[in-house]
């Protein structure tokens, strides 16, 4: 064992302890909350499959609790000026970097993710505070419309309290994605974090509170997404929702709720192509291609799970692909050295290991790993695995597999490359790698996918609109799109004296 492995483990253990004093609980109104059944879940770690702490199993009867919380705190939320949203989000991000080692940490152990991305991740959650903090004094700001006879202008105002569902891939980072700017447009929250990774939603809920936020302006409830989720879908007083996870899950909170005319936002699932041309810078198409599906465990809506590659050079290139897959050090993820860390979930795990045997029955040519990492008993490991050989109808180049699976599909040209990339329910990003201009901006603009990088991987800057199209989502975040989604658009018309009033019955 490393010494930096031990200290992190030591770390980890010491910030875990008060964590398993206790069932982990709701944060309702300002402060810790029991849950009104006293039924518990076990968090089980996906390293060893011990159990790091339990966790307060919410119901409807919660959810009503933390959403009168919301509704009520609403008012003086909304009312708080711009300016001083903006001091207090900027107060919480300082709290998320006081805290950031815990939260690396305990993510990491919490999710199995490796610990040189998650060392990141409240960096990353304290960015996306800060973003929004200094937004905030002008959120509410419209525009002018003049015409004839009248001066139009707009305004925005918080649409009420909302709903916040997000993922057990990066909890933390994407938890904050979504909450600071529900806070910065005046909004009060109900989170409901996913119940495979529960722990750093509680941290966040203590940074927010000590920040001086008003109680109830941001409330939690820990829970299943068929009792706790479902109900605040269906509640009354949540004006929207904002959902991170699958496609399926999307269309269920779609339906509920639907009688009570709820804005929703989903970020869903994706298949997404990554397109190796020819002419591609080769070397750098490499680094870019195995970081996006072998990097977080390849548990992220954006990998690039198909790589599709030019027959002229697929044989070449996909054995690069492989060699790299074969190097990818898979291990302990609080060890800095290691590159993939283990899946999330027993139930997770079976089904990325499921598809593994698929590919075989559908053909497919393993050519780099295909099955449960050697030398580690007792966690939900996967060796970064290639497929080769694959057609576009086969499963693994249709499903989403969400691990560390790479499919590599071969295209004669541009026409055949952008039908494949296409043919798919999803529609979430798309990945291209060429050096010619005017091919990239026709397969940029052919593609059918809410984001596209061209001659990268996937950089995220907070001012673009991010989500996707088909079954890849709803509505878009980031900069001014978040705040379209979390506010009302109020259009004020005002007369000149020279608009002529229509007469009847003079």
């Amino acid at each position: 064992m490393s010494n930096e492995l031990e200290a992190n483990l030591g770390r980890a253990a010491g910030y875990l302890e008060r964590f398993k004093a206790g069932p982990l609980t709701h944060f309702i109104g300002g402060e810790a909350a029991s849950s009104t059944d006293p039924d518990v879940f076990d968090n089980v770690s996906p390293i060893d499959g011990s159990v790091l702490n339990e966790v307060v199993s919410g119901t409807a009867e919660d959810i009503d609790l933390a959403a009168g919380a919301a509704d009520a705190a609403f008012e003086e939320w909304a009312g708080t000026s711009g300016k001083r949203r903006r001091e207090i989000l900027h107060d919480v991000a300082d709290g998320i970097i006081e805290r950031a080692d815990e939260i690396a940490l305990l993510e990491s152990v919490d999710t199995g993710q490796p610990i040189r991305f998650m060392s990141k991740a409240a960096l990353r959650g304290a960015a996306n505070f800060r973003y929004f903090a200094d937004r905030a004094p002008e959120a509410r700001n419209g525009v002018s419309l003049p015409d004839t006879d009248h001066i139009n202008y707009t305004t925005r105002t918080p649409i009420g309290p909302v709903g916040v569902i997000t993922p057990w891939n990066t909890p933390f980072m994407l938890s904050t994605w979504k909450i600071a700017p529900a806070l910065a447009s005046g909004c009060t929250v109900v989170h409901k974090p996913a119940e495979w990774s529960p722990i750093t939603a509680s941290i966040l809920a203590e940074i927010v509170q000590a920040a001086g936020v008003p109680e109830g302006t941001l409330n939690l409830v820990h829970g299943f997404g068929e009792t706790a989720g479902k109900s605040l879908t269906e509640h009354r007083h949540i004006k929207a929702i904002a959902f991170v996870g699958e496609s399926n899950t999307g269309s269920l909170i779609q339906a509920q709720g639907a009688p009570t005319l709820k804005r929703l936002h989903f970020e869903l699932g994706g298949k997404n192509p990554v397109i190796v041309f020819e002419d591609a810078d080769l070397d750098r198409a490499l680094e870019a291609v195995v970081f996006m599906i072998y990097s977080l465990n390849g548990e992220r809506c954006t990998s690039s799970s198909r790589v599709l590659v030019h027959e002229s050079i697929y044989e070449d290139f996909t054995a690069r692909i492989a060699e790299r897959a074969g190097n990818i050090r898979v291990g302990h993820p609080l060890d800095p050295s290691t590159e993939i860390g283990p899946l999330i979930h027993r139930t997770h795990y079976n089904n990325v290991v499921n598809y593994l045997a698929i590919a075989e029955e559908e053909g497919a040519t393993v050519a780099a790993g295909g099955g449960p990492a050697t030398g580690r008993d007792g966690g939900l490991y996967v060796s970064p695995t290639l497929f080769t050989g694959a057609r576009p109808d086969m499963r693994i180049a249709q499903e989403e597999v969400f691990g560390p699976v790479l499919t590599a599909i071969a295209f004669a040209d541009e026409a055949e490359a952008v039908r494949i990339a296409n043919n798919v329910e999803y529609g979430l990003t798309g990945y291209i790698w060429t050096k010619d201009v005017g091919r990239a901006h026709r397969v940029a603009r052919d593609l059918e996918a809410g984001m596209i990088w061209v001659n990268s991987e996937n950089v995220r800057h907070l001012g673009t609109p991010f989500g996707g199209t088909k079954a890849s989502g709803i509505g878009r975040d980031g900069g001014d799109y978040s705040f379209d989604f979390y506010m009302e658009t109020k259009n004020v018309s005002i007369a000149y004296d020279t608009h002529t009033v229509p007469r009847l019955g003079a």
